[in-house]
């Protein structure tokens, strides 16, 4: 198997046909390679399966390019696209993708939540997110905790944005920024002329989100009288600002979040137990990034697909054998540590796949298999010219041999695009990652009729 063409899957390598077949009718397979027809590699691939566990598949090998899509009676004959070999890794990624996205496969790069990154499919984070939809349903307080970066500020956005209150305000407070009487101005803001600085009125907090949601992130941080604070508002839902004599009353959900063991820090009288009951009627533990290390690879396409968008640059991709230690590390930072990560890579990276061999590493430089190809044929015609009489004479000037180069090139890579497009140029830029008007325009610059194609 060639892991570069395989993303977004776990990889498994076997010799044995027997262990194929099995894995079909265990694992969810989305992708075979392999390095002979796939027709003598899985022989009973187009069986029918009474019990219907076989899923859609896409197969590869290293001459041809199967769309294999079962009908529900599993008797559907896939249809084969010949791609001359050798071929370029880059156009059957691309390939891939394209038939990734109209399977609807890449649905799994989008939140279940829009416009949050809540993104998975382990087992863990699908119990996440319904417990979550669960605690959206109810007015009561939540507390979520869980290590540094496991996404605890995603997770109470995304109560309060499918809770009844999602078009009403939500207000994030770092509580390890205050201090006690800061912590109290903020909260609930106060009147001109309430202290030295108080040049004008201010709204507090719980008035900004008024019918919405409040967040006390880092609530360990308060100290124990900013903490008695909070628990009077909590049982009253009223507060008064700072220089005004008027009791006024507040409609707000709150959601706090910890990395700290509060119930070890009750016993040591660093956090109040009455508090600590109040905010714990909904308790949320979000898991490690090592505890769904299934989500990785979804996670890091998820950022590089961000980060493409930032900054308006083509898609990049990761290459297998990095996706592979990715999961294998630990990730102590978590989903956080994983973002910043890939936004260096994706950055540092000048090639569209990105290989790192492990956290620290540099992005290295990959060269496909067909510009090795290329790369050989050129020297080959090198090595002759050099060996013939006056062979330096004939030398072709740098930019002259640079030209027909990289017209090589551009002729070889329109003629396997459109060989997989079946000759629908639209599709083929697409697959190219170029504009439509920009590929129409090099099809018309080496006369290739795109009616060839057609199958």
């Amino acid at each position: 198997m060639t892991q570069k063409l395989v993303r977004l899957v776990r990889l498994f390598f076997t010799a044995e046909q027997q262990i194929i077949l099995d894995a079909l009718t265990r694992l969810d397979i989305d992708v075979i390679q392999s390095d002979r027809p796939i027709a003598d590699t899985i022989p009973n691939l187009i069986v029918e399966d009474q019990q219907g566990r076989l899923p859609d598949i896409h197969a590869l090998d290293d001459h041809y390019l199967f769309h294999v899509a079962f009908c529900q009676s599993r008797r559907q004959i896939p249809g084969a696209t010949t791609i001359e070999y050798p071929t370029d890794p880059i156009i059957l990624a691309n390939c891939i993708r394209q038939w990734l996205r109209d399977s609807g496969y890449e649905s799994s790069l989008q939140s279940p939540i829009p416009g949050l990154s809540l993104i998975g499919r382990s087992e863990v984070f699908l119990q996440l997110v319904q417990l979550i939809h669960q605690m959206a349903e109810y007015d009561a307080p939540v507390l979520l905790k869980g290590k540094t970066g496991t996404g605890k500020e995603v997770a109470a956005r995304a109560i309060h944005y499918l809770s009844p209150r999602q078009n009403k305000p939500f207000i994030a407070v770092n509580c390890g920024a205050y201090n006690d009487d800061l912590f109290i101005a903020e909260l609930y803001g106060h009147e001109r002329g309430a202290f030295t600085d108080a040049k004008q009125k201010r709204l507090g907090l719980v008035e900004q989100a008024q019918g919405g949601t409040l967040f006390f992130d880092e609530i360990d941080s308060l100290s124990l009288k900013s903490q008695v604070s909070l628990l009077r508002f909590m049982q009253d839902r009223e507060f008064r600002p700072l220089g005004s004599e008027k009791i006024r009353q507040a409609d707000v959900r709150l959601i706090a979040a910890s990395n700290r063991p509060l119930e070890e820090w009750v016993h040591q009288g660093r956090f109040r137990d009455d508090l600590l009951f109040r905010l714990d009627i909904l308790g949320l533990n979000l898991p490690t990034l090592s505890e769904r290390t299934e989500d990785i690879p979804l996670l890091a396409e998820y950022f590089m697909n961000q980060f493409s968008r930032q900054y308006q640059k083509p898609e990049k991709y990761l290459h297998a054998d990095t996706i592979s230690w990715m999961m294998d590390y630990d990730w102590p930072g978590n989903i956080r540590e994983l973002e910043n990560y890939i936004h260096r890579v994706f950055l540092l990276s000048p090639t569209e796949e990105i290989r790192v061999t492990h956290p620290k590493g540099e992005p290295e430089i990959f060269v496909s298999k067909y510009m090795k190809h290329e790369s050989e044929v050129c020297s080959k015609k090198n090595e002759k010219l050099a060996s013939e009489p006056n062979g330096s004479e004939t030398l072709q000037l740098f930019s002259a041999a640079k030209d027909q180069a990289v017209e090589l090139f551009e002729r070889n890579y329109i003629d396997q695009a459109l060989r997989v497009a079946g000759g629908n140029i639209a599709k083929a830029a697409r697959m190219a990652g170029k504009e439509r008007r920009t590929f129409g325009r090099l099809v018309k610059k080496y006369g290739i009729d795109s009616n060839n194609y057609h199958r």
